[in-house]
């Protein structure tokens, strides 16, 4: 494979996780962001924490998105992760249109 192909490769993959993002993004409440991922969840707890003078963040999501081409199961029921670095957390507006509740 040449590395006009592994890019060409990618930028395929790239074009079909956005449109898997614009496809469920309505389903979800907020868009976490962090140094290394970009998710969409329902819930999220950010718990900031101190340990020896150092400052660090301690993120529970659950019923989660993740925005990552290489893995090959982008929904899950619970994330955490741990960074030193900024997180961005953000609620979604919801569309005006809304789907009926079943009866």
């Amino acid at each position: 494979m040449s590395a006009e192909d592994l890019e060409k490769y990618e930028a395929e993959m790239e074009l079909s996780l956005y449109k898997e993002y614009k496809d469920i993004v309505g389903q979800f409440t907020y868009v976490v962001e962090t140094e290394r991922r970009f998710y969409l969840a329902n819930g999220v707890n950010l718990v900031p924490r101190n340990a020896d003078g150092e400052v660090y963040f301690e993120i529970h999501m659950t019923d989660a998105w993740v925005w990552d081409m290489y893995r090959p199961a982008r929904f899950v029921k619970q994330v955490r992760v741990v960074t030193f670095k900024d997180v961005n957390i953000e609620e979604l507006e919801k569309s005006e249109l809304q789907l009926p509740d079943e009866p």
